[in-house]
């Protein structure tokens, strides 16, 4: 079964106009590893720079840091930098390690390569069915196929997966449906009682939790934190009340759950970049009949 994958390593030196705004992607790979001879070191390697994201199939391996060491299994990647103070290996058994990679520059990905690691760590565990895992293979695959023919082609491709990974780290590490039932309570008495809750420790309070436990489970599940989830319940309503009724801006402030008109320009201002009164009138800009926040 495993010799019909598209197993190999495929790289590539496009000469792309340097001017040009592309992704310049290295090599992508799909390895099965038996011998305990593999072994990267980090400092060593003479191909850099790049940015190596790895993914375990089946099978383990190792990645190390200066500061933590990891057991790269099954479900697990790791994200480094060439050159860096680091090392990933094969440590032998009965079992190979079978992985994918992607090799690539760092121009014009570093920021959301550093914002990625930022958030899901170096040694991430993701789902195998997930949008950038299945992106890793199906680019794995088109190299196999010899349908990466040009810089356009490379740079669109590796552009997708990182905006993929870029949003599975901004979105949280489970979906609603995996969230506890103590978040799930959180998140419907906060969309229930928006317009009249006090704060964080109000919602602790009702929930029968320490307000670190609830900070801290809030956030792992839902991405930010509760009082910033109120905030941003709280300036959706406010634009659905500026679009469809002539209430003044201090009333929508109480109807939303601001105790002070200045307060609720001051977060509606920071969440969209306008006051109430110029998103209302659409003064040089457009006119939104909805804002989705993420």
């Amino acid at each position: 079964m495993k010799n019909e994958k598209a197993l190999g390593v495929y790289g590539f030196r496009f000469s792309e106009p340097e001017q040009l705004p592309l992704c310049n992607l290295f090599a992508v790979g799909h390895e099965i590893v038996s011998d305990a001879s593999y072994h990267w070191n980090g400092m060593e390697r003479r191909d850099g720079p790049l940015l190596l994201f790895q993914y375990t199939v089946d099978g383990a391996g190792g990645f190390s840091t200066e500061h933590e060491s990891f057991k790269i299994s099954s479900g697990r990647a790791f994200l480094a930098e060439i050159p860096s103070s680091h090392s990933y290996y094969y440590p032998g058994g009965s079992q190979p390690w079978e992985f994918y990679f992607l090799l690539f520059r760092p121009q014009l990905v570093q920021p959301l390569w550093e914002e990625i690691k930022a958030k899901l760590g170096p040694a991430p565990v993701i789902d195998a069915g997930s949008l950038p895992i299945r992106m890793l293979r199906d680019i794995t695959r088109e190299a196999h196929s010899g349908k990466i023919t040009d810089p356009y082609i490379a740079s669109s491709l590796l552009y997708q997966f990182m905006m993929e990974l870029g949003r599975l780290s901004s979105s949280g590490p489970r979906h609603e449906t995996e969230w506890p039932a103590a978040v799930r309570d959180a998140v419907n008495f906060i969309e229930g009682h928006y317009n009249s809750m006090i704060g964080q420790e109000e919602l602790a309070e009702k929930l029968g939790l320490s307000k670190f436990h609830l900070l801290r489970t809030f956030s792992k599940y839902v991405g930010v934190t509760p009082n910033e989830y109120l905030n941003r319940i709280r300036i959706e309503r406010a634009v659905d009340l500026l679009r469809t009724t002539d209430h003044s801006i201090e009333a929508i402030a109480v109807q939303v759950g601001y105790s002070t008109g200045s307060y609720f320009i001051k977060v509606f201002h920071k969440l969209t970049g306008q006051t109430p009164g110029n998103f209302r009138t659409g003064n040089g800009s457009l006119q939104y009949n909805r804002l989705f926040f993420s």
